[in-house]
């Protein structure tokens, strides 16, 4: 799996993921929202760049000009709730894109520590030979991940799988390296320092849901 970790180099990325984890900062859902929407734009700016690009000409009004535009084909997929501000921050970029939808979540069956994944409800259009780019803010364990792209491309096999997350987590990181294809890329934000006895990420930002859309029973 190619990783691309965007966050090395000081930018205007590590201000926002700073305001992101500030849980002063963190009480205005709406700047929360908004932070996570341009971090999602830094991303498809960052992104964009490993795409397939073909020459075109375009009249201005005083001439012609020989450029380039985008070749490929993008899906862009989020995993419900959480991940809708960063899909709306790829959206303003890749405005082109068709769009897709997908819910998972953990299921603590015996209501302890212990979960499994599970997968509903989809709304998604043909991946065959697209750029599909999966979205969701947090790489926990990364098991949500893996669920969702097997349940998506079963029978359809796009050109290139991308994974967006804001902040993740090396656990998730190397369960994504175990279980998905080499051809892969993750991009990712900002790396933490491990799952605690919940599998939350630390020192991580918190729930991102609850943060961007309040809390849930």
């Amino acid at each position: 799996m190619h990783i691309h970790y965007i966050s090395e180099e000081n930018s205007i990325l590590n201000h926002f993921l700073t305001q992101l984890r500030d849980v002063h900062i963190q009480k205005d859902s709406m700047r929360f929202r908004k932070n996570i929407e341009r971090i999602g734009e830094i991303m498809a700016y960052e992104l964009s760049k490993t795409l397939e690009y073909k020459d075109i000409k375009v009249q201005t009004p005083l001439g012609i000009k020989e450029t380039t535009t985008v070749a490929d084909n993008v899906v862009l997929c989020s995993i419900l709730r959480a991940g809708l501000a960063l899909h709306q921050g790829f959206m303003n970029f890749f405005d082109d894109a068709e769009n897709g939808f997908v819910s998972a979540y953990r299921h603590h069956y015996n209501n302890d520590d212990n979960f499994e994944i599970l997968v509903e409800y989809q709304a998604a259009p043909s991946f065959q030979n697209k750029n599909l780019i999966l979205i969701d803010p947090m790489l926990a364990t990364g098991q949500s991940i893996v669920a969702v792209l097997k349940k998506l491309h079963l029978e359809q096999k796009p050109k290139e799988i991308h994974i967006a997350v804001v902040i993740a987590a090396p656990e998730g990181i190397a369960y994504l390296e175990e279980h998905l294809p080499k051809n892969c890329h993750l991009w990712v934000a900002a790396c933490d320092e491990k799952l605690n006895e919940k599998n939350y990420i630390v020192p991580g930002l918190g729930d991102a849901g609850d943060l961007a859309y309040g809390s849930k029973l």
